[in-house]
């Protein structure tokens, strides 16, 4: 199993959306690259603190490759805005693709080269943030499987995408 964790704005649709997709063995949602060892939703949303939420996805790479992930993922991001996805605004809803350092040598260049070839889709410069995985918060357990408990909840992403 790998790990990608990717910053799609609403991290409730990012997480319902990689559910639903085959190799996709599970999800969590958190915060991701902030200052702080710990960290609230209400803390995040003041946007004083660098955390982005984020969706931690945990994949069969014989299943699902991760380039298949990040086309998946470009579906249900304008990865040309900043801080912004949506009718979401804010420094913790910019589009970010975060990997853990000992994947770095593989992913970096997987996701690099996945941009590289997207860029000509786009006018303007994806503004996509790329790091290794810095820190990781789990959110509170509420906002976990969100859109299922609450399936009328409000979130900009298209889940029916994931089926294309």
């Amino acid at each position: 199993m790998k790990e990608i964790i990717l910053g799609a704005g609403c991290f409730w649709g990012t997480q319902a959306f990689f559910d639903k997709i085959k190799g996709v063995e599970k999800t969590d949602v958190g915060y991701a690259n902030g200052l702080l060892d710990e960290v609230t939703y209400e803390e995040v949303c003041k946007g004083n603190t660098e955390f982005i939420e984020v969706c931690k996805i945990t994949f069969d790479e014989n299943i699902i490759s991760l380039e298949k992930i990040l086309e998946k993922f470009f579906k249900i991001i304008d990865p040309t805005l900043v801080n912004q996805q949506g009718n979401d605004f804010g420094t913790q809803y910019q589009s970010a693709i975060f990997f853990h350092q000992s994947d770095e040598q593989s992913f970096k260049n997987i996701i690099n080269n996945f941009i590289e070839k997207m860029q000509i889709n786009y006018k303007n410069k994806i503004e996509t943030k790329v790091d290794y995985l810095k820190n990781y918060i789990s959110a509170e357990e509420y906002h976990q499987k969100y859109l299922e408990k609450n399936p009328y909840g409000y979130c900009h992403i298209n889940l029916d995408l994931a089926d294309d």
